[in-house]
């Protein structure tokens, strides 16, 4: 998984954003089965943006093209899935390779927010979407970020996951 998500991510290999976003999409229905306050209603999927400067060089929007499949996959199944790239950075952030949980988590802290411009949300209840979780700060910064434009997240998911160190 971690190859796919490096060559999707970061070597232009579009052509396997189908094969990640169907992934993700049965992910999202064992967790939606588990959790019985997505049956019926609209909600909207939110892709944690990446940095600008990462968008151009490395020309798509992974993350962003991943939503948007995994949002169109789940209407196919007759829920009610949208969209909303409502999420923007708040500023410039160092690498995180290498820092800690806690050094990850300070590092992101007031980093992300709903970005002013864009139309309010599609619903209140959001499914967060990210390519990968290493510690889960990237995570915990976009629920914040939502909660506080009065969003309900119930649900984050990604396409893989790092291998905890101990």
């Amino acid at each position: 998984m971690r190859r796919m998500i490096v060559a999707y991510k970061e070597r232009g290999a579009v052509a396997l954003a189908g094969v990640l976003a169907e992934a993700v999409t049965r992910t999202v229905l064992v967790a939606m089965g588990q959790a019985g306050e997505w049956a019926g209603g609209r909600f909207a999927v939110v892709p944690v943006p990446s940095a600008r400067r990462s968008v151009r060089g490395r020309g798509h929007d992974p993350v962003g093209r991943l939503a948007v499949l995994v949002a169109a996959r789940l209407r196919a199944l007759g829920l009610g899935a949208e969209v909303w790239p409502g999420l923007g950075q708040a500023g410039r952030v160092a690498d995180q390779a290498g820092l800690s949980r806690a050094q990850r988590a300070a590092n992101l802290a007031g980093s992300l927010r709903v970005l002013p411009a864009a139309n309010g949300p599609p619903a209140s209840r959001a499914l967060l979407l990210d390519d990968i979780v290493t510690t889960g700060a990237t995570l915990a910064e976009a629920a914040r970020a939502l909660h506080a434009a009065e969003m309900v997240v119930p649900l984050a998911v990604t396409a893989g996951a790092t291998r905890r160190r101990s």
